[in-house]
Order: C-alpha cells, then structure tokens, then sequence
C-alpha cells in the first residue's frame, strides 16, 4: 500500500525546539521549512546564540529563556526534544506536563525503564508522542514491506542485514564526545542498531528469540580537537541471529568505524524469490538512495524495482536522503493529526527496540538465546 498524499491541515502545527545542535540545523529545520503541515514559532537552548542564530536563519519568532517557558507558550503545538539522549526525559516531562504533543529523537532515554514511565506519562496524559525511527517509514521500507505482503518472494526462508558507517571511529571530534560514556546509551549500537532495526522488522516482522555477540573493540577513544583519551567499554559491532516467523533465519551484524565502502546490504530470500536493498551510506546524503532488486525463478539475475512514485508524496527538494526520512516520519505525524490515525512510531516503539538491543547484549554477556517479546 501506497503513502496518503500528503495535505495541508487546516492551521499549520506550530513547534518549539529543545535544542540546537547539528540534527537540529541539518535535519528537522529544513525538514520543518519544506513540510506547509508546520511552522516552527519557538525555540530554546542551553547556548543563547545558538538559539539565536536559528531564529534569524529560520525566521523563528520566540526565542525561549527556559525548557518551561517554551512547553507553556501559548503558540507550541508540539515541542520536539533535540537535546541528547541522558536530556530527553526532562525534557519529555516537560512537554507532557501542559497536555503538549510531544517528538524525542532516538534514543528515547539510556534506561528502559525510564522510558516505560515515560510511555505511561504520555498515555495518562493523552497526548500523541512521536520517537525518531524514521527509517521505518522510507519510501524504498514501505515498498519492500508491502513486496513482502504481497508475495514477491512467497514464504520468508531469510534476512540478512550489514550496516556499517565511516563514523564511530577511535578518533572523534568532540561533538560526538557524548556518545562514548556507556551510560548515555548512545553508541553505534544504540543509535545505527535502533534505527535499522526498527526499519527492518517493520517490514519482515519481529524475531521471538535472539543470538548476539556484541563487542568493544576501540576500547579507548581520541577527542580529535583535545587530544583527550577516554577509556570505554562502548560496544562497536553486534552481531545478532535468531528466527522469524515460519522459521526464517535472520542475521544482522551493526560495525562502526569502518574505513571504506561502509553502507547498506539487505538480503531477503523466499521460497518463491529474493530481494536485495542497498545503499551506499547508512545516512545518506543526496543521491545516497536506497536501490531495490528482486528476482523469481533460479540462478537468474536481479533485476532493479524501481519504487514506485506513489510512495513518496513529499514536496519536491534538493534534500539529503537522509533529511528526506525525517520528512516522511513528519509528513505522518501530520497525517496522523489530521486523520485521527497512529502510523508515526511513538514511545512504545522505543521502548521495544531497547528492549531488542538489552536482549542482545544480555546474550552476548551469558552466551545464551535470549527471548524477546516483540507484541
């Protein structure tokens, strides 16, 4: 099934941001500028003129002294939390705390069971809650998942997933300085295994056990700009098995640092066909697509399945593609308001994948399967 076209509500979501940094500016401003659904009205960070800079680029008319004042103004909508992962939950409380709708970027929090209390918060409150897995919703996720639907390879026999990224090396500028503490669950593992997790379950279905190594291999890392050394125990590769519905066999193996030709390989075989996705990058930039193939029969060569247009309803841009995801998880959450639908992953979507990633880990620490819920 094909995307809705995307439409205008009747009065544009108005939206305060809780921070300022790199996301901020490269991701969800530009995505918030492009969608007529939106109008960012407020915006508050830790550093004034960061939140400064962003009202005169972006025309933002309020620039907020406090997390209070911005979830309090009387013209937010929807507050979106951009601050880091051990900041989200502050600022998600915040949020509820006036009957706000509110977006966490992913991770949700470091600790699951923080995160629980946040779904309850959010639920009691009834209000809608947004968390960034939005590789789920791509054009090229939503295809694959319905090809599957459909019968394209008939019954699942296997997955198989390599995702890798330049990024996440033992060297890193210090911007990147937050995610080496294990504690602030914001390691390659944490960040790249959500998100291509989520995306690929969402399309083949959730396994009911699973198998991991998980390993540190960069056990000290270089702040580039200080020369700081850190002692970690951070993961940086996971390697992850277990099984499907019917019996398929899945395999997913997450590495960071890796120095060239990292990417994107997704193989899925049936009893009837075989799909394969690629990307060079594992966040695109523009031209980075996602390429679909398949094939039926035996021995016989792949042949490219353009995704169709249907699937892509946003406005035209010169965008990376990694900007255009975020675009389309917004463009569902508009949808959503508008329709009184639930297609934007929320909360409990968070928590699920945390629950996946503590499975793995738990495994990889006992050398045992480990179960997983995944309703």
């Amino acid at each position: 099934m094909a995307s809705q076209p995307v439409t205008t509500l009747d009065a544009p979501i108005r939206v305060g941001l809780i921070g300022a940094g790199n996301w901020a500016k490269h991701g969800h401003l530009r995505v918030l500028k492009l969608l007529p659904q939106y109008e960012v009205t407020a915006v508050f960070s830790q550093r004034q003129g960061a939140s400064e800079d962003i009202a005169r680029e972006y025309g933002v008319k309020h620039v907020m002294q406090s997390v209070d004042d911005l979830v309090n103004h009387p013209e937010v909508d929807l507050v979106v939390v951009l601050t880091t992962a051990p900041q989200h939950a502050d600022g998600v409380r915040a949020a509820i705390a006036p009957g706000k709708d509110v977006y966490c970027e992913w991770p949700l929090t470091p600790d699951i069971d923080v995160s629980k209390e946040l779904v309850e918060h959010a639920r009691s409150a009834n209000v809608r809650h947004i968390v960034g897995l939005q590789r789920r919703l791509a054009p090229h996720n939503r295809y694959v998942r319905d090809l599957i639907r459909e019968g394209f390879v008939g019954k699942l026999r296997s997955v198989r997933m390599h995702v890798s990224m330049n990024y996440f090396q033992a060297q890193r500028g210090k911007g990147l300085r937050w995610t080496v503490p294990p504690e602030n669950f914001s390691s390659v593992i944490a960040i790249y295994a959500g998100h291509f997790l989520d995306m690929l379950f969402a399309s083949t279905g959730w396994p009911d056990e699973v198998s991991a190594l998980v390993v540190n291999q960069f056990r000290e890392v270089t702040i580039a700009e200080t020369g700081e050394i850190i002692p970690t125990t951070t993961p940086d590769q996971m390697i992850l098995s277990g099984k499907l519905a019917d019996d398929a066999v899945l395999t997913v193996h997450i590495e960071g640092g890796k120095r060239n030709g990292s990417g994107v390989q997704l193989d899925i075989t049936g009893t009837e066909g075989d799909l394969r996705i690629t990307n060079r990058a594992a966040f695109g930039d523009v031209g980075d697509d996602y390429i679909v193939e398949g094939a039926h029969g035996d021995n016989v060569p792949l042949q490219a399945l353009p995704v169709p247009t249907t699937y892509d309803q946003l406005p035209p841009s010169e965008l990376p593609s990694a900007v255009l995801e975020l675009a389309g998880l917004y463009a569902a959450y508009a949808n959503d308001v508008r329709d009184g639908t639930k297609t934007a992953p929320d909360f409990s979507d968070a928590v699920r994948i945390h629950e996946l990633i503590n499975a793995a880990v738990k495994s990889s620490e006992t050398g045992t399967h480990v179960a997983f819920g995944a309703s």
